[in-house]
């Protein structure tokens, strides 16, 4: 097995490093659904940097070989994880669709895109999981399509306990290649946020609904 922690490091100091993910414990974001929140995650931001996108691309692929053995299709959901999972498939050499947040609207009315093949083993890329709600959406929709998802794989993820729960509920095995633990600890050690400011930022992970950040 690798050493999961280096990886978790290496992909937390470049997320911090080109602002995919920001830390402003004293001036929160506001997400789109009324949270106030410390932290703001866009992986997208990766794709914009080859290096950082390629060791991304490696270390997912690898972490897939490594938990799930022989895969026989990788899906994204809408639309962050459709380019992640396009060149996780391109490297693993296997099929790629995609799940729409909701069915289309016109022609044959498609929830999932491309062609889905009924008892494939099915891994399913996010690149951020927050309660896990979405990605599970997806992961039912291809189970009611006959595929069998043997997991879902992230870039990062926030650890919410609410997540936990939507997972293992599900029955299904969630993994990430970066978690708010490890980003908190290396971006305490490289100057992003003061030691002061741990706190408050388990306080968040703890009860985010309800977090508000110290006058």
């Amino acid at each position: 097995m690798n050493n999961f922690n280096e990886v978790e490091q290496k992909v937390a100091e470049s997320l911090l490093q080109i602002k995919a993910i920001k830390l402003q414990p004293k001036s929160p974001f506001t997400w789109a659904s009324g949270w106030q929140s410390p932290i703001y995650c866009d992986n997208r931001i990766t794709l914009s940097h080859p290096a950082i996108r390629t060791y991304i691309r490696q270390k997912l692929s690898q972490r897939i070989q490594e938990e799930f053995g022989s895969v026989e299709m990788i899906s994204g959901v809408a639309t962050a994880g459709i380019p992640q999972g396009v060149l996780v498939a391109q490297d693993l050499g296997l099929p790629f669709t995609y799940v729409r947040s909701s069915a289309k609207g016109h022609g044959r009315q498609n929830l999932i895109e491309g062609e889905v093949v009924s008892g494939q083993r099915v891994v399913v890329i996010e690149d951020l999981v927050s309660t896990g709600k979405s990605s599970l959406i997806a992961v039912k929709a291809l189970r009611e399509a006959g595929c069998n998802v043997v997991g879902l794989i992230s870039i990062f993820t926030y650890g919410f306990d609410e997540a936990t729960e939507n997972f293992a509920e599900a029955k299904c095995p969630l993994f990430s290649l970066c978690t708010y633990d490890s980003l908190i600890k290396v971006a305490v050690d490289k100057s992003y946020v003061l030691e002061s400011d741990v706190e408050m930022l388990e306080q968040w992970r703890k009860d985010p609904a309800n977090w508000e950040p110290s006058v």
